[in-house]
């Protein structure tokens, strides 16, 4: 990598960075009472989740045209357009809030889900400007700095009602209040990346082009290589990329469905909203929090060993899950069991996504990464969507053994795929 290019880099990680902080705080504090709000302005309590389902079906339903711009224009221009989106949705729910029109509320909601598809997007991004061995930490480095808004926005949900109330608003518009600058300073950071789109472009053998890498507006390899087939023969074409796209999909949904409703098991036993939150932050430190050890291991060894090691921390709390399920409740043994759960989640995504980099041909990738971001958006929707029958019918324990049957898909999938020796080792 040259100097040049080394710049281009650690100014995108820096940009990136921030823009996942500032993003994260937004998606947090909103987050904290968007069931509460939702409950109020509908009156009725079987709507108080469509709050988070309805930010999750944006996020989905965003991603792929997000993929298309960013072919298309850039990366900067696609990441600057979903926090423009989020933006515009925040401020509708504040107006939402005001007036009392739940479906405008809802439908903020929906557009708020694009803060969550610029920050899955943004970890491509990250790779776009990283030479191949440091394409895993680059990933990591930036979903790492989503640790730090998603463990503050939570704890802003106080101070946010405070805020509300000085404004003369509902105090619960308070929280988005902070969401809409959290986006707006988002929105300010990605315009600091240096426009490329998708790679920055290396010069050919023999080209006569051996300056530092110039936004081209196509793909790295647009040039010499011709585009074969669509999406999908792209990803069969490799058995490598079809594990990481998989790994990606099924460990989100995994990872929500069990998510969203441990809190209502905890509550059945009687395990207050003390050690709830408690669980819950342990596990968002362990989404979080050890990504970039994960993306070190992924660069260090190969992404197909770092999704196996993630699909069994995800067996192991699904286990302990149902071990907690079928016994007597343990706050312990479910706040191990969520912490492993965030694990398993940041091993899969950071090797499946960069499987996803690295095995797709370049004329295609962008528009994989879409496509593999809408599918864990509403893959995880239907199976939260599930998991409340389930979870009335059969318990806690349906939920752990649908979460083993997913697994248990996307094992056998790896397992086909040799452990991802296709240019992963």
């Amino acid at each position: 990598m040259s100097e040049s290019q080394h710049s281009v880099f650690r100014r995108n990680q820096w940009a990136l960075s921030l823009a996942q902080l500032f993003a994260g705080i937004g998606i947090a504090t909103g987050f904290a009472v968007g069931g509460i709000l939702a409950e109020r302005l509908t009156g009725r309590t079987e709507l108080a989740g469509f709050a988070q389902t309805a930010s999750i079906l944006g996020a989905g339903i965003l991603a792929v045209p997000l993929a298309r711009l960013a072919e298309r224009r850039s990366r900067r221009t696609a990441l600057a357009s979903a926090y423009a989106i989020a933006f515009f949705g925040a401020v509708l729910i504040v107006l939402a809030i005001m007036f009392g029109i739940d479906i405008a509320f809802f439908l903020g909601m929906g557009c708020f889900g694009a803060a969550t598809a610029a920050g899955l997007q943004g970890r491509y991004a990250a790779t776009d400007a990283a030479p191949d061995h440091l394409k895993g930490s680059a990933m990591s480095v930036v979903i790492w700095a989503t640790t730090i808004g998603s463990v503050a926005g939570p704890n802003l949900s106080g101070p946010g009602t405070q805020l509300g109330r000085s404004l003369g608003l509902d105090p619960l518009s308070g929280p988005f209040v902070i969401a809409i600058a959290g986006f707006l300073l988002s929105f300010i950071s990605v315009l600091f990346l240096h426009r490329i789109t998708p790679l920055i472009r290396q010069p050919s053998v023999g080209s006569a082009d051996t300056g530092p890498a110039a936004d081209t507006g196509r793909p790295e390899g647009a040039s010499t290589s011709l585009r074969r087939g669509g999406t999908w023969q792209a990803i069969r074409r490799s058995p490598s990329a079809l594990m990481g796209l998989l790994s990606v999909v099924t460990g989100h949904m995994i990872m929500v469905a069990t998510m969203v409703m441990t809190p209502l098991h905890m509550d059945h036993h009687g395990l207050g909203l003390e050690l709830i939150g408690i669980t819950i932050g342990g596990h968002i430190l362990g989404m979080y929090g050890l990504s970039p050890v994960f993306g070190y291991l992924t660069d260090r060894f190969s992404a197909g060993r770092v999704i196996l090691l993630g699909q069994t921390l995800f067996a192991v709390a699904l286990l302990l899950g149902l071990v907690d399920a079928l016994g007597e409740s343990s706050f312990v043994r479910l706040s191990v069991a969520l912490f492993v759960l965030g694990l398993g989640w940041s091993a899969s995504l950071i090797a499946g996504s960069t499987l996803l980099t690295k095995e797709i041909e370049p004329d295609h990738r962008m528009a994989v990464q879409g496509l593999s971001d809408a599918g864990m958006n509403f893959g995880a929707a239907a199976l939260a969507a599930l998991s409340g029958p389930l979870l009335a019918f059969g318990g806690f324990a349906s939920i752990t053994v649908m979460g083993l049957l997913v697994l248990a898909v996307a094992v056998f999938v790896s397992v086909r795929a040799k452990y991802g020796t296709r240019h992963t080792g």
